[in-house]
């Protein structure tokens, strides 16, 4: 049984009205999500390089993300470094702990911990964060008047680290300081996999959609306070539109769904 044959057209399009720019209703029902969701007209501007732990500077860089004079466009044109373990293992479980809070109902955290320029794309969207907010307020009770609850929300699968956001970075070399550039941020695909439960109006046995899909996990080096993106109707071209040294050939978790039995 489908999504659609659960809840009916009529079903999608409400949810369609709080899903499709608010991370918090990506985590209820991401499948709704990325049928429905619209693409923006404009193209994806890559963010101003945010600071990042200390001895590290962003440069002062055009949209492109690279130095003055110098986009980058390359991973190659910056210093990388091994991923350590506990990096993806952090991630995972900061995944985790979003989803706890979610399937308590705390969707505001969800909104809280949107990846910050991704939630100012998804406001512009929705006509400002005052409105994205206020219909983020009624996500409770619009879900208990459509019989409709998360049941659980977990990482699972295998998370990839990826270096993003090209900064400056003074090290020593021949005993002299020279400014190199390097990556101030982690970026990890975290799989997840959610429950949620479908009261029918029929008074039949409720549906429990299972759906798997992931999370995108950023975060400054040196630092352990993530933020996020849900994977819900995302695009490998989405998320090179923010960090421009991600491979060309980026594949991202599968994003799919079928009815528990």
């Amino acid at each position: 049984m489908t999504w659609l044959a659960v809840g009916g057209m009529a079903c999608r399009v409400k949810i369609r009205l709080y899903l499709l720019l608010s991370f918090a209703m990506a985590m209820v029902c991401g499948v709704a999500q990325a049928q429905k969701r619209t693409p923006s007209k404009t193209p994806a501007k890559t963010p101003s390089v945010a600071p990042v732990a200390p001895a590290v500077t962003p440069p002062a860089a055009p949209p492109s993300g690279g130095t003055a004079g110098k986009p980058v466009s390359e991973a190659s044109d910056v210093m990388s470094e091994l991923v350590p373990p506990e990096v993806e293992t952090s991630a995972v479980a900061a995944v985790a702990k979003l989803g706890d809070e979610v399937v308590l109902g705390h969707y505001q955290v969800a909104v809280e911990r949107m990846y910050p320029v991704w939630k100012k794309r998804e406001a512009e969207r929705e006509g400002g964060m005052d409105v994205l907010e206020k219909k983020l307020a009624s996500v409770g009770v619009t879900m208990v008047q459509m019989g409709i609850s998360l049941i659980s929300f977990k990482p699972q699968g295998k998370p990839r680290a990826y270096e993003v956001v090209p900064g400056t970075k003074v090290v020593k070399e021949n005993g002299a300081s020279v400014e190199k550039l390097v990556f101030t941020k982690w970026m990890v695909l975290v799989p997840t996999v959610r429950k949620i439960r479908i009261q029918r109006k029929d008074g039949l046995k409720p549906a429990v959609i299972e759906s798997t899909g992931f999370q995108v996990a950023i975060c400054d080096k040196g630092k352990n306070d993530w933020t996020f993106i849900d994977g819900a109707g995302l695009k490998a071209s989405d998320l090179r539109g923010l960090f421009v040294t991600l491979p060309q050939n980026l594949a991202l978790p599968p994003v799919e769904e079928h009815e528990s039995q």
